[in-house]
C-alpha cells in the first residue's frame, strides 16, 4: 500500500465522510477510490469553511478534512486556517509540499513551519513508514483538550511511496473532570451568590453538555448567557435564558453582565476580543470551568478554576448543589425569572420600530424578524458573516435547539458565513441551513455558491444589498466624500441564476415572506436559493452605547 492510500484507508477508519479539496493533491483520487465523496470548491478559503462547520455540527466526534495543492493552494488557505484556529475548530488540512530535497530551497513554502502560529499541531511526513502514527497524532490533537486545526504535510516524492500493510485503530476522544474539592467550592460560592450568571462558550457544544447545563441552571436558578460561540447552547425560549452576547447584545444580557456579584464560566475562554462581552471584574468573583487549564487567568482574574469536560463537571455540580440543598430548587426562580423578562421586554419593545418597519429601503432588522417567523427554527441552522450581519442577526435570532446557530467572532473574516452554511448542509440535509451575510461579504467568496449549486449543497442565502460599506460610513467619512470608498455594487440576485441557482431581489416589505417561503421550498427540491433584499444603511445595533440610552 502507498503513503496516500493509507491517508484515505485512515480516513474511513476515522468516520470522514467527505474530502473537501481543491486540486491537485493525490489525495483526491485516493479517497475517490475509496469511496469517500470528493468535493471541489472554487477556493481554498470556502472549502476549509465547511470542514470547519461539519466538525462543529459532529462536536468535533468527525472531524473535516480538506486537502489543497502544495504552493500556491497552502498559502491560499492560510486565512481560513487562522480563522478556524481562532475559533478552536477541530480539523485536518493536508497540502501537498516540496520534495524532500527542496523544502528549505527558496521560494518553497514550507507548510508545517508557516503554519506553525495558527494551527494546533503541524508536522510533515519526512518518512513513509512515518505516515501511521501521523495521522494518529493528527485525529487525536484536533479532537482532544482544546480543540483546533491540525496540518500535516505531505512532501511530492511521498505520496506514492510504498509502506506495506499496516495497522490501525480509530482514536477516541478522552474526558476529565475537576477534583471534588473544586467543585464543592464552586458550589459553595453559587450558593452564596445573590445575582450569579452562567455564561456558556461552544465547549458545552463539544461535550454535548446541553441537558447537564440546562439541569444545573434549573435547579440552581441561574440566568444563562452564551458567548457567540455557544448560542443555541442554551434554548433561548427558556425563562431563564438571557440570549447571547457579542458586540451587539439583548438588554438583559448587558444588564445582567453589569450587576452579577458572581460569574460562572461553562466552556468558555474568556477571551478578551472586541467581538464578545467585555465583563467587568471589580466586585466579581469569577468561576472558570474550561477544558484548557492556558485560558485560567488569561484575561480574566479566576477565583475558581474547575479544569475538565463541561459534561462531566456540569454533572458532579448538580450532583453536589442537589445534596446541598436537600433535593430543592433555591427558591429564588420567580424573582429570577420575572427579572429577565422585564428587562426583554423592555428592551424589544424599543427594537420593535425596527424590527417591523415598513420603510423602503428595507431595514435589515424587518429581514431578519420575518425570517425568524417564518423558517422553522428548530430544524433550521444560521450563521452571521462579519461585521453588520452579525450584529443584526445575533442579537434577535431565538436559538431553541442544540448547534442551530454557528457563532464566530475570534477572527472576523468577510465571507466566513457561506463555506459554513454549506458545511452544516453537509451534516444535516434534512435541515434548511442559512447565511445571512451582505454585499461586501459576498466579494470575498461568493464564487462557491456555484460549488453549491454543484456539489447539490441546497443552502438558503440571504444578503442584505445596501450598496455599501456602511458600518465603515462613519470612520471614512474623508475618503468617502472625496472618492466614494465605502460604495460597492452588484445585482447577486442574477449573479445566483447565472451560476445556477435560485435569485430574487426583494424591494418591498409585503414581499419579505413570500420570498422566503419560495427560497425554501426551492431548497427543499434540491437548488441552493439566494435572496437579495434591497436594504437601508443601518449602522445602528444593541450595542452597550445603544443599551445605555433611557428606553
Amino acid at each position: 500500500m502507498r503513503v496516500v492510500q493509507a491517508i484515505a484507508e485512515i480516513m474511513k477508519r476515522e468516520g470522514v465522510e467527505f474530502l473537501i479539496a481543491y486540486p491537485l493533491n493525490p489525495l483526491i483520487e485516493a479517497c475517490a477510490d475509496a469511496d469517500i465523496r470528493t468535493i471541489i470548491v472554487r477556493q481554498e478559503r470556502t472549502g476549509i469553511h465547511m470542514a470547519d462547520a461539519f466538525s462543529r455540527m459532529r462536536s468535533g466526534k468527525h472531524v473535516g478534512v480538506f486537502c489543497m495543492q502544495g504552493g500556491p493552494g497552502t498559502e491560499n488557505a492560510f486565512g481560513a486556517v487562522a480563522q478556524a484556529y481562532s475559533e478552536s475548530v477541530p480539523l485536518i488540512v493536508i497540502p501537498g509540499g516540496p520534495a524532500r530535497g527542496g523544502a528549505w530551497v527558496k521560494p518553497s513554502f514550507n507548510a508545517a513551519l508557516n503554519y506553525q502560529h495558527v494551527t494546533k499541531w503541524a508536522e510533515t511526513v519526512n518518512a513513509p513508514g512515518g505516515i501511521v502514527a501521523t495521522m494518529r497524532r493528527a485525529f487525536t490533537q484536533a479532537r482532544n483538550g482544546r480543540p483546533g486545526p491540525v496540518l500535516v504535510e505531505v512532501p511530492g516524492d511521498v505520496w506514492q511511496e510504498e509502506i506495506g500493510d499496516f495497522e490501525y485503530r480509530p482514536t477516541a476522544r478522552f474526558r476529565y473532570e475537576p477534583d471534588a474539592v473544586a467543585v464543592e467550592d464552586a458550589v459553595d460560592v453559587l450558593l452564596k451568590a445573590e445575582r450569579p450568571i452562567i455564561y456558556a462558550g461552544q465547549g458545552v457544544h463539544y461535550a454535548e453538555a446541553w441537558e447537564e447545563l440546562k439541569a444545573f441552571a434549573e435547579l440552581m436558578e441561574i440566568p444563562v448567557t452564551t458567548s457567540l460561540e455557544g448560542k443555541s447552547a442554551f434554548p433561548e425560549t427558556h425563562p431563564l435564558s438571557l440570549g447571547s452576547g457579542g458586540v451587539a447584545m439583548p438588554g438583559s444580557v448587558y444588564q445582567h453582565v453589569r450587576e452579577a456579584d458572581v460569574v460562572f464560566g461553562v466552556g468558555a475562554s474568556f477571551t478578551a476580543t472586541g467581538f464578545g462581552i467585555r465583563f467587568p471584574t471589580a466586585g466579581k468573583t469569577f468561576i472558570h470551568l474550561t477544558i484548557d487549564p492556558t485560558d485560567v487567568n488569561k484575561n480574566i482574574p479566576t477565583d475558581h478554576a474547575l479544569i475538565g469536560d463541561a459534561k462531566l463537571t456540569l454533572a458532579a455540580l448538580t450532583e453536589a448543589a442537589s445534596e446541598r440543598l436537600g433535593g430543592k430548587t433555591r427558591g429564588r426562580r420567580e424573582e429570577v425569572v420575572s427579572r429577565i423578562k422585564t428587562q426583554k421586554d423592555e428592551w424589544l419593545q424599543k427594537w420593535m420600530p425596527k424590527l417591523t418597519s415598513a420603510a423602503v429601503p428595507i431595514t435589515p432588522y424587518r429581514v431578519l424578524w420575518d425570517l425568524l417567523h417564518t423558517v422553522d427554527v428548530p430544524s433550521s441552522i444560521i450563521t452571521h458573516d462579519a461585521g453588520s450581519p452579525r450584529d443584526e442577526l445575533s442579537p434577535f435570532w431565538t436559538a431553541t435547539t442544540p448547534l442551530s446557530y454557528i457563532g464566530w467572532g475570534k477572527s472576523t473574516q468577510l465571507g466566513y458565513g457561506l463555506g459554513l452554511a454549506m458545511g452544516a448542509k453537509l451534516a444535516h440535509p434534512e435541515k434548511l441551513c442559512m447565511n445571512f451575510w451582505g454585499d461586501a461579504a459576498i466579494g470575498m467568496t461568493g464564487m462557491d455558491f456555484e460549488t453549491a449549486v454543484r456539489e447539490r449543497i441546497p443552502i438558503l442565502s440571504v444578503l442584505s444589498n445596501n450598496f455599501a460599506m456602511a458600518m465603515e460610513m462613519p470612520v471614512m467619512k474623508i475618503s468617502d466624500a472625496k472618492y466614494n470608498s465605502t460604495d460597492i455594487s452588484g445585482n447577486y440576485a442574477d449573479f445566483a441564476k447565472a451560476l445556477g441557482g435560485y435569485g430574487e431581489r426583494v424591494t418591498d416589505p409585503n414581499e419579505i415572506v413570500p420570498a422566503i417561503k419560495r427560497a425554501v421550498a426551492q431548497t427543499e427540491s434540491g437548488r441552493p436559493a439566494l435572496l437579495e433584499f434591497i436594504t437601508s444603511k443601518e449602522i445602528e445595533y444593541s450595542t452597550p452605547a445603544v443599551l445605555d440610552r433611557p428606553y
